[in-house]
């Protein structure tokens, strides 16, 4: 008789839940997007505490996994949407193929990263139980997803939810935990909070007190995090000179206007003497992604060399010379090129190192490629669909072998990461020679209002995962100095020509997470499901 009963009661309970369905599925696309305002450069946390802990309320009352599930991913549709309307920016920059495609692009993306959300709700499913086991599994099964969104088809772990507890320019808030968690362990962190969260705003009808506690002391926690005040800057004796040159993105890659780049990069960068520089003293000159348009390797075809501004690689490596004066050395992104015979048949996104005699000591080529940005996933496949229009250019460039730290000699050990790069948590240096700091050249320009600010939180995020600064020059903004501690300590906003000059802040001792990486947070994750189940256990009393 109680089965009959029980089975009745489940049953008015499905038709309910799937009755009220579409005003489910709406609201779990606004809350979505809700938390996507947590990151910058908005910076809402609470937003994001609002959005997740919404997600949590519904999933827990849906009344079977696959309604979960779908829970996670519409709700996944509505977050990845909005944090990453940035991307349709980039087609209004690309003549072969429309710009509303760039809205197009950006929903179709948020329909597969929407998975990484609805698998950890369907863990957060089967970990329903009030209490321990819903906050502790939701943030083991956050972590995990996450993870997985960060390593899967390459990965795209653009705005992991624990970015949202980043503080401002000026402070860290709960992310000073990233060398303790990893930024993944962050997210699992930010996820527990909002289940926290929920689960007091659940308790408060009948406990009022515990319910008003466990809604209170999430936010506590992270505004307390975010007026935590920063440390003291601590300077390093290698001095740099940054530069912002203000390129706009539809001049970048126009012959036209190569000259007037150069010119207007090597004025910022012409040696002066400061507080931290002496003339003729050895200084670090960094300049963006794409800073130098010429090629600068010999041995190409000699029409290859036709269409840059210098007509001749010794002559543009002449220039660059006279442009950071004595003593410089200067790290800017450039292209280099593979052939097969005379024809061009890949490109590598590279730093390179050239020095005051115009020798290239050095290269570093990007290891993180952007999909449908630099290569074509799938080429074989998609070229007859006409998508080969998406990528610049009549090839596709390849990778680099990975992090890889350059001995500067008196200048230091440079970590190199291009642009993009600098979002993978945990991939981002040589273990096997710790750098002295990161250096980050970038091209924000085509990353719309949104973009470059993000991009620069999570730059910020890596800094303190790995305890070392990390050194943004892009071509019109957001460049940046950030020390060890995440702490912005010079910015140059967008569109603006900006210069920098000082000395790299300090590294710090290895942190743990520069010790064991993504192991890191993969522990903490599978200990909080563990306890997340035993907890679940003990409450049904098996």
């Amino acid at each position: 008789m109680a089965l009959i009963e029980n089975t009745k009661r489940r049953a008015r309970h499905v038709a309910l839940f799937v009755k009220t369905w579409r005003w489910h599925a709406a609201a779990l696309v606004v809350c979505g997007a809700l938390a996507a305002l947590g990151f910058a450069p908005l910076g809402w946390w609470w937003a994001s505490l609002l959005g997740v802990g919404a997600l949590v309320g519904i999933v827990v009352r849906a009344p079977s996994w696959r309604l979960g599930l779908a829970a996670g991913w519409l709700w996944g549709v509505g977050h990845f949407v909005a944090g990453n309307a940035w991307i349709a920016t980039a087609f209004t920059y690309q003549a072969k193929m429309p710009a509303w495609l760039g809205g197009v692009g950006v929903f179709l993306l948020a329909l597969y990263l929407a998975i990484y959300p609805a698998l950890a709700a369907l863990g957060l499913w089967f970990l329903r139980g009030r209490g321990p086991s819903r906050i502790l599994g939701f943030a083991g099964a956050w972590t995990l997803a996450e993870m997985a969104r960060g390593f899967v088809f390459t990965g795209f772990p653009w705005n992991p939810l624990g970015v949202a507890l980043l503080g401002d320019d000026g402070h860290a808030g709960l992310a000073a935990l990233a060398p303790w968690l990893g930024t993944y362990g962050l997210s699992g962190l930010m996820a527990g909070l909002a289940a926290a969260a929920q689960e007091g705003v659940a308790l408060w009808p009948q406990r009022r007190g515990q319910g008003a506690a466990l809604v209170l002391a999430p936010c506590a926690l992270i505004a307390g995090g975010m007026a935590w005040p920063a440390p003291a800057e601590v300077p390093s004796a290698i001095p740099y000179t940054l530069i912002q040159p203000n390129i706009a993105q539809q001049d970048l890659d126009d012959p036209a206007h190569y000259n007037a780049q150069y010119q207007a990069s090597a004025q910022l960068s012409r040696p002066m003497a400061s507080a931290s520089y002496r003339l003729g003293q050895p200084r670090l000159v960094l300049w963006p992604e794409s800073g130098v348009p010429d090629y600068v390797r010999d041995g190409y075809p000699w029409w290859y060399y036709q269409d840059t501004f210098a007509g001749d690689p010794s002559m543009a490596r002449w220039r660059l010379a006279r442009a950071i004066g004595d003593g410089g050395l200067l790290l800017s992104g450039t292209v280099e090129l593979d052939f097969q015979g005379t024809n061009a048949v890949g490109g590598r996104n590279v730093i390179m190192a050239l020095d005051s005699k115009g020798r290239v000591l050095d290269s570093y080529a990007k290891a993180h490629l952007v999909p449908f940005g630099e290569y074509l996933p799938g080429r074989s496949f998609l070229k007859p669909l006409g998508l080969e229009r998406v990528i610049p250019g009549d090839f596709d460039f390849r990778a680099g072998k990975g992090p890889r730290t350059v001995d500067l000699g008196p200048l230091g050990k440079a970590g190199m990461q291009i642009c993009y790069e600098i979002v993978f948590s945990g991939e981002v240096t040589d273990r096997s020679l710790r750098a002295d700091y990161i250096v980050n050249p970038s091209n924000d320009g085509w990353f719309g209002a949104w973009g470059p600010p993000q991009h620069l939180a999570q730059a910020r995020l890596r800094a303190i995962e790995e305890g070392l600064p990390v050194l943004r020059s892009t071509t019109n903004g957001v460049s940046a100095v950030v020390d060890a501690h995440g702490i912005v300590r010079q910015a140059a906003p967008r569109d603006t020509a900006a210069r920098f000059d000082g000395l790299v802040p300090a590294a710090l001792p290895p942190t743990l997470f520069a010790r064991a990486g993504n192991i890191l947070p993969l522990g903490v994750a599978v200990f909080l499901l563990a306890l997340a189940a035993l907890a679940l256990r003990r409450r049904e009393g098996y």
